[in-house]
């Protein structure tokens, strides 16, 4: 039974996807297609606010862009001097807080130390830090996507944790996302699940998928990585036959697979 994942296949570098591999495992063909793309904006600020640990009580980050961002300001010899000599250390004594492990594994690769990778979900993730910090201590540093959901910053303000965000990338459609999705259903036909992961992916992708389903649309089931993109699923009148436990390759394969074999009984 083929899958269709509604994100950017790993890159090549880095082995093979761990979605594709898991769900492999299990029998099904799935395939990736990358939905999004990404600007990344206001370096130099980000930089410069990276530049002052001392001003900040920590770090929150609840994407991965975030990290590619600094990995980007990094790339410049001299800022990557500067984070190896003293500014690594110093924000090493204070909190990296992270939604998942995809985002943890970044944090760890930029030489930081995570906290919370098991929150799974912004909700989750406010509540934890909410658990560890005072009201009114320093301000956390928040590097965020322009499309970023109110829960974290709304929840962090009614508990009086301060934080500061600063955009450092937006997202668009992918240019390719109309061809792919039309490729895939002429090639492979019509899949018996698909994946979406994010709220952007439901709002780029779902008119599409409806036009290229048609009458067999009713067949498939839709999946969804987490809470926030299963809510973003039904609020656009799609019946979500499948959330992922957490937002991890085993947990949306079993649930995936728990849905079908249903269906095939």
């Amino acid at each position: 039974m083929k899958v269709l994942l509604l994100k950017d296949p790993k890159d090549k570098d880095a082995g093979p996807d761990p979605y594709v591999k898991e769900l492999g495992l299990y029998g099904f063909e799935a395939t990736s297609i990358p939905v999004l793309s990404f600007e990344f904006v206001s370096l130099e600020s980000l930089f410069e606010k990276l530049s002052h640990p001392e001003s900040y009580g920590g770090l929150v980050f609840t994407s991965p862009r975030a990290l590619e961002a600094i990995k980007i300001c990094l790339k410049e010899n001299s800022k990557n001097e500067a984070w190896s000599k003293s500014l690594k250390q110093r924000w090493n004594s204070k909190p990296a807080y992270v939604v998942g492990k995809a985002t943890a594994s970044l944090v760890e690769e930029i030489g930081l130390t995570p906290q919370g990778e098991k929150s799974g979900n912004a909700e989750k993730l406010a509540e934890y830090i909410c658990s560890r910090e005072k009201p009114n201590s320093s301000a956390l540093l928040f590097p965020c996507g322009a499309l970023k959901r109110e829960v974290l910053p709304t929840v962090l303000r009614e508990k009086g944790v301060p934080l500061e965000s600063l955009t450092v990338y937006q997202t668009t459609q992918h240019p390719d996302l109309q061809e792919s999705l039309s490729s895939y259903f002429s090639q492979q036909g019509v899949p018996a699940s698909i994946v979406f992961f994010s709220p952007s992916g439901v709002r780029f992708c779902l008119q599409h998928i409806q036009k290229l389903s048609g009458d067999f649309i009713n067949q498939i089931k839709f999946a969804a990585i987490g809470p926030t993109t299963a809510e973003a699923l039904e609020a656009a009148g799609i019946p979500v036959s499948c959330t992922a436990a957490s937002p991890t390759p085993p947990d949306l394969a079993a649930g995936i697979q728990k849905v079908l074999h249903i269906q095939n009984c």
